[in-house]
């Protein structure tokens, strides 16, 4: 059995979104697929991540120094623990699907506040003299991402941060590689959006059956 994290970042209800919609129809035939892996849903919108503030890296700069967990600021401890809960529900999980929009060429900044809970040394990666190793080595992971424009190639492809930058942080904590399908130029040709959106909704369905 596997787990599979289940990680969606827009605030809206998959009625009002191309990804949200392509990922629910995803993560339904992968249930269906996969009857008896567990998955578990993190919206980000309702999620508590704590932000890396003063607090917190006051608190792991205690706890390297060889503080204890009770010597922390009872907020501190607060949010170094759930920080700690955060990175081992994604070290104890097999796979990771991540659903997100593109805003000004980017994800949401929830989601890069979830990318810092998990990026944690000790963790999913490791740095030593000879480099940095990443951990997350028997993860798979996949993105679904919707963008009015289209970013994935042509004349705007240089203007495509999010995927490029999940594709880095996935090599940086050791993930073999990372699958993705984009939903596209919605904005660009609306008149086209029903087609975009089901062509993708046909590549997260085959996708399910092998993911």
């Amino acid at each position: 059995m596997s787990t599979v994290l289940y990680v969606t970042a827009h605030p809206l209800e998959k009625s009002a979104s191309h990804s949200l919609s392509v990922g629910y129809e995803f993560i339904q035939a992968y249930r269906e697929a996969n009857p008896n892996d567990e998955v578990i849903h993190l919206d980000l919108y309702k999620l508590d991540i704590p932000q890396l503030d003063a607090e917190v890296l006051s608190g792991w700069g205690q706890l390297k120094s060889g503080s204890s967990f009770e010597q922390l600021s009872s907020g501190t401890q607060v949010k170094v623990a759930r920080l700690s809960e955060l990175v081992d529900q994604f070290v104890a999980a097999n796979k990771i699907v991540i659903v997100n929009p593109v805003w000004n060429f980017l994800f949401p900044p929830v989601l890069k506040a979830y990318i810092d809970a998990i990026c944690i040394a000790g963790k999913t990666v490791k740095y030593t003299p000879e480099g940095i190793i990443g951990l997350a080595t028997d993860k798979k992971l996949l993105h679904i991402q919707a963008s009015g424009s289209v970013l994935s190639e042509g004349p705007a492809a240089g203007f495509e941060f999010s995927h490029r930058y999940l594709t880095a942080v996935s090599k940086f904590i050791g993930i073999p590689s990372i699958e993705v399908i984009y939903i596209e130029g919605t904005g660009a040709a609306p008149d086209q959006a029903p087609v975009i959106k089901e062509k993708a909704i046909q590549q997260a369905l085959e996708l399910a059956k092998s993911f």
